[in-house]
């Protein structure tokens, strides 16, 4: 299956002008608030622009696994629901940058710096630290919620719908309770593979991934036998996509991934990088890195860190892993092809060799 099969950049911008059109409505709802509420507005729009859009692109083609490619009134559908996912996206990284207390997002301030500088240019009472933290926390609630409506409204019949839904609410509890795991096995300051694979699976895998290809197959009519299958692929290609972010986030080209060199190792993220690195490197080297994590690290630390990950051994096993699974992936994938649409194996073929080869 060739790129030209199907136009991603196209696909992209759809998405994006699916955003705007339901930001716009959202806009004159709350224009009778006045211009905070117009601040907040803006900030969400900018929140939501750009991305990869794996989870919509994997919304599409699970549906398309299922009834084959969208067309007609179903298209727009697919794509509002496609959408839908990515609010949820975007509200999980604007409480995921507070409690992890990142300065930028996609080369930008993040949501609660920006609030917090606004605060302080206005000379404002109070807090501008607590002004920004409560902005990023009401602005990822209202996107949670916006979530929701654009997957109720997304032209769907009621019954599809529903079943979409409950898929929809089992994503949305496991990503929150994944992301509280993160901030415990954080602040305890210790996590094993094991822990570290529980958190990947359950904060980011299922709902990058597996539970996308759910939404869009539910939207489609699947059965559970066809959920099982896209399980099969989705979940070991979640896990290959979260790894290649974990090495992102230590190893990643800044001016790329519009976060600064090393942000993981000064956000003390336990990541299965991490976990493998502690267990690998000399005893003197693994003191160095877990005393070093969560740690203000200038730009010589971040790179003694970083030849402490690659010498360990940490850096290869990751890669392998990536490897392995998104093998795994692949297989599944085509050994269940009798229950999916041949396009869609075929895009989706492609699509798991984008999440996991990439340098964003």
């Amino acid at each position: 299956m060739s790129d030209a099969a199907w136009d991603q950049t196209a696909f992209r911008a759809e998405v994006q002008s699916e955003l705007d059109a339901f930001l716009d409505r959202q806009a004159a709802v709350l224009a009778p608030l006045g211009d905070d509420a117009a601040r907040l507005v803006d900030e969400a729009s900018a929140v939501v622009s750009g991305g990869k859009r794996f989870r919509a692109a994997f919304c599409q083609w699970g549906y398309a696994a299922v009834a084959g490619t969208p067309d007609g009134g179903s298209a727009g559908a697919i794509g509002r629901a496609g959408a839908a996912l990515e609010l949820l996206h975007a509200s999980a990284l604007v409480h995921d940058d507070l409690m992890d207390a990142s300065d930028t997002r996609r080369g930008r301030a993040a949501t609660h710096r920006g609030f917090a500088a606004e605060h302080a240019a206005a000379g404002w009472r109070g807090d501008q630290e607590q002004y920004g933290a409560a902005a990023a926390i009401l602005l990822g609630d209202l996107l949670l919620t916006w979530a929701d409506e654009l997957l109720r409204r997304s032209g769907f019949p009621w019954e599809r719908t529903a079943a979409a839904l409950e898929v929809f609410d089992l994503c949305r509890t496991e990503v929150i309770a994944g992301q509280f795991l993160d901030v415990s096995v954080q602040a305890r300051g210790s996590a094993d593979l094991a822990t570290a694979m529980t958190v990947l699976r359950y904060k980011s895998a299922k709902y990058s991934i597996e539970r996308p290809l759910h939404v869009g197959a539910a939207l489609a009519g699947a059965d559970d036998a066809t959920m099982a299958a896209l399980t099969g692929f989705g979940l070991p290609l979640g896990e290959a996509f979260q790894l290649r972010d974990d090495l992102l986030g230590v190893f990643g080209d800044p001016d790329t991934t519009g976060k600064p060199a090393g942000d993981d190792l000064v956000e003390g993220k336990r990541t299965v990088l991490v976990a493998l690195a502690l267990d690998g490197a000399p005893p003197a080297q693994a003191e160095r890195l877990d005393a070093a994590l969560g740690t203000a690290l200038d730009a010589d630390e971040v790179a003694e860190l970083r030849t402490i990950i690659e010498g360990s051994g940490a850096l290869d096993q990751v890669e392998a892993m990536i490897g392995r699974l998104a093998d795994r992936a692949v297989r599944a994938l085509h050994d269940a092809g009798g229950l999916f649409d041949e396009r869609a194996i075929g895009v989706l073929t492609e699509l798991a060799g984008a999440a996991t080869q990439r340098t964003l």
